[in-house]
C-alpha cells in the first residue's frame, strides 16, 4: 500500500523516505506531494542564500578530489542502478551546495546550476560529478577497460564539432600551430541522413562543406557500407585525404541506426577516425531490450551523447566522449598561467577546463547527476522502454486506419514514427505527381490549425522524394496511450475537410 504524506512530529517537515521521483508529477497525480517537495527545495536555496551572506560562514568547505570521490558524511556522488528516495535527494541538494564555492551569484531560475567551471577549486563538487558521469557513460558504451576521456558541452552540435576537431588533431597534430595550409585536402564522410551539424563543424574548422562527402542510405535511412567504401576509394583517387567518418545512431528524421560494425571495419581498414553521433539514440544504451541496435559503438573513437534528448534531462546536457585519454586536452589546452598552475594544493588533473574550447562552462552536469540519483539506471531504462512501447502502439493504430499511411511499413526501430494523413478527397486519386502535389500541402495546413487552436504540436518535413509527412517522436515521460489516441483524433478532425 502506498504510504501517506505525513509530517515529522519533531521537525514539522514532510517525511519523504518512502517516496520516490515516480511519486511526483507528471508520473502520478499527486500535486500535494510535488508541492511539498518543491517547497523543501526552495527552503534549501533560501538557507543557502542566508549562509552565503553570513560573514562568519566559510566561502568554501574545501575537500580534495579523492575525498569527494570516496564520499563525505552521507554525501555519495557515485551512481546506482536503483532510485534514491526523495529524502535522500533533498540531502544531495543540500550537500551539493554545502561543499561548493559560495559565489554570491543568485540566478534562482538556474536553480542549483549557478556556477561556472574551469578549475576544481571554483566548482569542486561539479567537477567530481562530471568525472563520475563521464566514466559511467564510457563504461556503458563499452570502454570500461580503457582510459577514456570526455567533457560536457553546450549541445550535440558542439559535441560533434569536438569529435571532428580531435579526429583532425589525432591525424595532424601540427594543425594547432601551422593551421590548415600545412595539411593536404582532407575530407570526411557522413550519411545523407546525418545531422547538419557535421557540415557546420566542417565550415567552422576550415575544412569546408565541399569536403564533407554524403554517403547514400538504404530505404530505412541507414548508411550503406558499400557506398562508404566506394566513396573513400573515389576520394583517394582524386588526391583527397580521408580522415574521419561520422556514423549516426538514431537519425533525426527516421530514427535510423547506421550499421556500426560494418562502418568500423571500413574505418580500421583505411585508418580513419570513427565518430558516432548518438546524440538522439545514445540513451538506448540504457535499455537491455534495445541496446543491441547500437552494437559496434564500442569500436568508435568518439561518441556524441545527449542526455537532454531520450533521457529527458532539461536542456542543455550533452557529452563528447573520446576513447583515447589525453587527446582532448592535447588538442585544446593552452595552459593559461592565471588559471592552470601546476603547483596547487590538490591534484590538478581535476582542472578539466583546459580540455574545452570554452573557458567558463555552465554547470549542465548537476541535472543529469540528480536525475540519475532519482531514477537510477533501471528507472531510465523503464522510461525509455515505455517510449518504445508507445511508438509501437502508435504504429499499430495507424496501420489499421485507412486514412493514414506509414512512411515505412515495418515496425519502428526507434521512437520516431513517420506517416501521412490522407483526407477523404485524396484517397481515390491514383499515386503519382498530382496526388503528391496535393498531399504535400496537408501536413503544413493541419499543423498550422493545431498551432492556432493550441491543441497539439507535431513536426513535419519532406525527405528526398517523399513529400511532407508527419514525424511523431516519443521522448516525454508524461505521454500516455490516451495522448496518442487524442493526437490521431485531432489530426482527423482538422484534416477531414482539407
Amino acid at each position: 500500500r502506498r504510504p501517506q504524506l505525513r509530517l515529522d512530529p519533531i521537525t514539522d517537515l514532510t517525511v519523504y523516505i518512502f517516496f520516490f521521483s515516480l511519486d511526483l508529477l507528471p508520473s502520478k497525480d499527486d500535486k500535494d506531494l510535488t508541492k511539498c517537495f518543491l517547497l523543501q527545495v526552495v527552503n534549501i536555496l533560501l538557507h543557502y542564500i542566508e549562509k552565503t551572506f553570513d560573514v562568519k560562514s566559510k566561502i568554501l568547505d574545501f575537500h580534495h578530489p579523492h575525498q569527494l570521490l570516496e564520499g563525505l558524511d552521507g554525501f555519495n556522488l557515485q551512481l546506482s542502478d536503483h532510485a534514491e528516495s526523495l529524502e535522500q535527494l533533498l540531502v544531495d541538494c543540500t550537500d551539493t551546495l554545502k561543499y561548493g564555492v559560495k559565489t554570491g551569484d543568485f540566478q534562482i531560475l538556474e536553480f542549483l546550476c549557478m556556477y561556472y567551471r574551469f578549475t576544481y577549486e571554483i566548482a569542486p563538487v561539479f567537477t567530481v560529478m562530471e568525472t563520475i558521469l563521464l566514466k559511467k557513460m564510457c563504461e556503458i558504451i563499452g570502454w570500461g577497460e580503457t582510459e577514456a576521456d570526455g567533457i560536457f558541452s553546450p549541445g550535440g552540435s558542439i559535441s560533434n564539432l569536438y569529435g571532428i576537431l580531435v579526429a583532425r588533431y589525432k591525424q595532424y597534430p601540427e594543425i594547432r600551430t601551422k593551421g590548415m595550409r600545412a595539411l593536404p585536402c582532407i575530407v570526411l564522410f557522413v550519411s545523407e541522413q546525418g545531422h547538419y551539424s557535421v557540415k557546420k563543424a566542417a565550415a567552422i574548422l576550415g575544412i569546408g562543406t565541399d569536403n564533407v562527402i554524403e554517403v547514400k542510405c538504404d530505404e530505412r535511412g541507414k548508411m550503406i557500407p558499400a557506398e562508404l567504401e566506394k566513396n573513400v576509394l573515389q576520394a583517394k583517387r582524386k588526391g583527397q585525404t580521408p580522415f574521419c567518418v561520422t556514423a549516426t545512431a538514431g537519425s533525426t528524421v527516421f530514427g535510423a541506426f547506421d550499421p556500426l560494425h560494418n562502418i568500423a571495419d571500413i574505418c580500421e581498414m583505411h585508418k580513419l577516425w570513427m565518430h558516432v553521433d548518438a546524440a538522439w539514440g545514445g540513451g538506448l544504451l540504457l535499455s537491455r531490450d534495445h541496446s543491441y541496435k547500437l552494437s559496434g559503438i564500442e569500436r568508435a573513437n568518439s561518441v556524441t551523447w545527449n542526455p537532454h534528448k531520450l533521457m529527458g534531462v532539461p536542456l542543455q546536457c550533452s557529452a563528447i566522449l573520446i576513447r583515447e585519454k589525453g587527446l582532448l586536452g592535447a588538442c585544446n589546452q593552452m595552459g593559461a598561467g592565471y588559471l592552470f598552475q601546476p603547483d596547487k594544493l590538490y591534484n590538478v588533473d581535476f582542472d578539466t577546463g583546459d580540455k574545452a574550447i570554452q573557458c567558463g562552462r555552465h554547470v549542465d552536469i548537476f541535472k543529469l547527476w540528480l536525475m540519475w540519483k532519482a531514477r537510477g539506471t533501471y528507472g531510465f531504462e523503464a522510461q525509455i522502454n515505455r517510449y518504445m512501447e508507445l511508438a509501437k502502439y502508435f504504429y499499430k493504430v495507424l496501420k489499421k486506419k485507412d486514412n493514414f499511411k506509414l512512411v515505412f511499413d515495418a515496425e519502428p526501430e526507434f521512437t520516431n514514427v513517420c506517416f501521412w494523413y490522407f483526407p477523404p478527397r485524396l484517397k481515390h486519386i491514383p499515386k503519382g505527381f498530382e496526388r503528391d502535389q496535393e498531399l504535400q500541402k496537408i501536413a503544413p495546413k493541419i499543423k498550422a490549425q493545431m498551432i492556432e487552436e493550441g491543441t497539439a504540436m507535431i513536426s513535419y518535413q519532406p525527405c528526398g522524394d517523399k513529400v511532407n509527412f508527419f514525424r511523431m517522436v516519443f521522448s516525454n515521460p508524461a505521454t500516455r496511450q490516451r495522448d496518442v489516441d487524442y493526437l490521431i483524433d485531432e489530426i482527423q478532425r482538422l484534416g477531414k475537410d482539407l
